[in-house]
């Protein structure tokens, strides 16, 4: 998809403030943060969402760069939040499969 701008961050064709990568997946600080930590972690593939998922190792490897990157940051230990929107009215702004990994700060609930 030549439009989407995660796929544009993939292939370097714009820059992106980038923390991880591997084969199957790239993560990349967000450019409006809601957390003092606050990274996309996505797959290279591009999945529209959450529902479009058919490697069921797939989530397993997000979790893991998530779990790394938390760990990474230290927010593993003093709690995190993962959150994975699925269409305009849950708050997708980007058509590309994405997690938030946010922490840092105490965060309130519920979250919308």
């Amino acid at each position: 998809m030549t439009d989407c701008i995660f796929c544009r961050i993939i292939k370097k064709e714009i820059p992106g403030s980038i923390v991880y990568e591997d084969e199957k997946i790239l993560a990349f600080n967000d450019i409006a943060p809601q957390a003092p930590s606050h990274i996309l972690v996505i797959p290279k593939q591009h999945i529209v969402s959450v529902t479009e998922i058919k490697d069921d190792l797939l989530i397993g490897d997000l979790f893991k760069v998530v779990n790394k990157l938390a760990a990474e940051r230290g927010i593993d230990k003093t709690g995190f939040r993962v959150v994975v929107n699925h269409g305009k009215a849950a708050g997708q702004a980007v058509e590309h499969l994405h997690f938030h990994l946010l922490g840092g700060r105490d965060l309130s609930w519920p979250p919308g």
